[in-house]
């Protein structure tokens, strides 16, 4: 193991991290952009299907080698996870087998080789993202189309059966405190950490004053986030004079038929990034309601560096320590009194340092770097 105090590492990526715009690809991409500042070497692996080669990657990495993710019929009969199943390639084990480097596993998706007896002396960090099979027994719970309902429970049976693999880890670093804690009562004899994700901003950037909206933003595709989009028209703001913008990519289309119905409600369906930049920073309140506790949600970091008051349900927060940012409520009743009340009142610059304060304490990216340079070399000395 004589190679981690040149601070060599392999990135194993269910996906190409460029652009660095949804959920876990943003702390994938700011994960290597931030150990790249702090001289870690990195040799990054991707599975390509939905997104193209991308020459940025190799201002912050050593390497970057692409393989082909096995989607289709073959993949999806396994007793192994679709969304592992597809992402193995023997290219991919013999560039890892070159030499005695760590390898970080980015979610339960990149684990194939986890647990191969060929990796047997190397350190191997898992990166949680989410406890899968959880996400997906949700996703199965929100979903209205049979044959996806069959799929997600299947695929959340498969992940609860591979999750036993994380047992092959030699660290774990999960992105909230309460997945950690549930890690490490699984599995006792790997150490777990409770390491924020990564994110775009090295500052906050609110406005003060007023806006004179709400904003809901999200993949408006995701079933999670319509099941959200739809209770907070349904249930908030048919009740509330209130201005509501939706804003996100591929609204589902019962969405725009419901906005239609309420003169108080706009969707603003594929915006560009500067667009939702804009609705963000100029909202006076931006509502985040989820009904699955795993994981942590980027979109909450996005809004507290850049948006002003931030209403948010009690699965929104769980394990992240964000609480004191934030304004909660757990009923349409109480969403609509918050929202009555936090319209008439100035974000003022009292709050706007809370934020600095809290924020860059605990979610720096240039800390948590260097954490996981300190974790992993730790790791490694003890092997």
């Amino acid at each position: 193991m004589k190679n981690m105090p040149d601070q060599h590492l392999h990135i194993i990526s269910f996906s190409i991290p460029y652009p660095p715009n949804y959920g876990g690809i943003i702390d994938v991409f700011y994960k290597l952009k931030w150990l790249h500042k702090i001289d870690v070497k990195i040799h990054l692996h991707c599975f390509e299907y939905d997104r193209q080669a991308a020459d940025e990657l190799n201002d912050y990495c050593e390497s970057v080698n692409y393989y082909r993710r096995k989607t289709g019929m073959a993949s999806s009969l396994s007793l192994m996870p679709y969304i592992v199943k597809s992402r193995h390639s023997e290219r991919l084990m013999k560039n890892l087998l070159k030499d005695d480097h760590p390898i970080l596993f980015e979610g339960l998706h990149s684990c194939y080789y986890l647990s191969d007896p060929r990796l047997k002396d190397r350190v191997k960090i898992y990166r949680e993202s989410n406890i899968e099979h959880q996400y997906y027994l949700n996703l199965f719970k929100a979903e209205k189309k049979l044959s996806n309902k069959a799929f997600f429970l299947g695929e959340a049976f498969k992940l609860r059966m591979f999750q036993k693999v994380l047992g092959h880890a030699s660290l774990m670093l999960a992105v909230s405190q309460s997945d950690a804690d549930y890690l490490q009562k699984k599995y006792r004899d790997v150490p777990v950490h409770y390491l924020p994700s990564f994110h775009p901003h090295d500052e906050v950037n609110i406005k003060s004053g007023k806006g004179n909206y709400a904003l809901y933003h999200g993949n408006l595709s995701v079933p999670e986030n319509v099941k959200a989009a739809e209770y907070i028209i349904n249930k908030v703001f048919s009740k509330i004079d209130y201005p509501l913008i939706m804003a996100g990519l591929k609204p589902h289309k019962k969405l725009q038929k419901l906005a239609d119905k309420y003169r108080n409600v706009t969707l603003v369906p594929n915006p560009s990034n500067y667009q939702m930049d804009k609705l963000i920073s100029n909202a006076q309140v931006n509502i985040l309601i989820t009904f699955q506790a795993t994981g942590l949600k980027l979109k909450l970091l996005n809004v507290l560096h850049n948006g002003r008051f931030v209403l948010v349900n009690t699965p929104m927060l769980s394990g992240t320590g964000l609480d004191s940012l934030c304004h909660i409520a757990d009923t349409a009743k109480e969403i609509q009194t918050a929202i009555q009340t936090l319209s008439q009142k100035e974000f003022d610059q009292s709050e706007i340092q809370n934020r600095e304060a809290i924020l860059g304490e605990r979610y720096s990216n240039r800390r948590n770097g260097e954490r996981v340079v300190e974790l992993v070399r730790k790791v490694h000395n003890e092997k």
